[in-house]
């Protein structure tokens, strides 16, 4: 006789899943890669493309350099930020 028990584990590891990868933010893309522009702030870039899968900041005395990357698979791009304002962007997306 077999139980709904069985079940369980199953459904439970299937909802950590999907709230984990809901965590990393939005799907790349090229369009929403594209959106990004030189002079946005690290807000409206984390407003289009979600939250960065890492952060590097390097803080010297004139200049604040933050580098976002996001990986998706073996794809990724990355936003360089200087004095948190957009200052290049950088894209392995083959959509």
């Amino acid at each position: 006789m077999k139980t709904k028990l069985g079940r369980w584990p199953v459904t439970l590891i299937l909802a950590a899943a999907f709230s984990l990868s809901a965590c990393h933010g939005k799907r790349l893309t090229r369009a929403n890669v594209a959106e990004v522009s030189e002079g946005m702030s690290r807000k409206q870039v984390e407003s289009i493309l979600g939250a960065p899968t890492s952060v590097d900041s390097t803080n010297l005395l004139v200049l604040k350099k933050t580098t976002y990357i996001y990986q998706q698979g073996a794809e990724s791009v990355t936003i360089v930020f200087s004095n948190d304002k957009v200052a290049s962007k950088e894209s392995s997306l083959h959509d």
